[in-house]
C-alpha cells in the first residue's frame, strides 16, 4: 500500500483515490450483509463522502456550501444562524433519518460523522 492508496472495505482491493474506493465499495452494496462498520471504518467512509462531494459540488478543498446556505437562510428569515449551527442542523436531519428507520441507514450515519467534522472546523474558526 502506498501513501496515496485506499482499500475498499467491501472487497479489499487497493485504489489510488478515495473516490474510486467509495465507488468500489458502493458496487458491493448488493452483496450479503456485512457486520456493521467499526468507528475507524466509519470515519474513513465519511471522509470518502466528503472527498466525493467536494469533487461534485463544491471547492477543491472540500465541502464548503454551508456559509452560503446560512447567508441565504438568514436573509430570508431575518435570523442570525452561524455556519457551525447550520452543520448542527444538518446533523439533526441525519439523526432523525437514522433513528426513524427500522434498519441501519449507512448514508445518514456517515453524513452525520462528516457534518460533525465540518461543525468542529467551523466552530473552531469562529464561524
Amino acid at each position: 500500500m502506498t501513501d496515496n492508496s485506499y482499500i475498499c472495505s467491501g472487497c479489499g482491493v487497493e485504489h489510488d483515490t478515495m473516490g474510486k474506493t467509495l465507488e468500489c465499495y458502493r458496487s458491493h452494496e448488493e452483496a450479503p450483509k456485512m457486520p456493521e462498520p467499526k468507528a475507524a471504518e466509519l470515519l474513513g467512509r465519511a471522509a470518502a463522502h466528503m472527498h466525493d462531494r467536494s469533487a461534485t459540488y463544491d471547492e477543491p478543498e472540500g465541502e464548503r456550501s454551508m456559509g452560503k446556505i446560512v447567508t441565504a437562510f438568514n436573509a430570508i428569515t431575518g435570523r442570525d444562524l452561524t455556519e457551525s449551527e447550520g452543520w448542527m442542523f444538518m446533523q439533526q436531519v441525519k439523526l432523525v433519518r437514522l433513528f426513524t428507520r427500522s434498519e441501519y441507514h449507512a448514508d445518514s450515519a456517515e453524513d452525520n460523522i462528516a457534518y460533525a467534522a465540518l461543525l468542529a472546523e467551523a466552530k473552531g474558526d469562529g464561524r
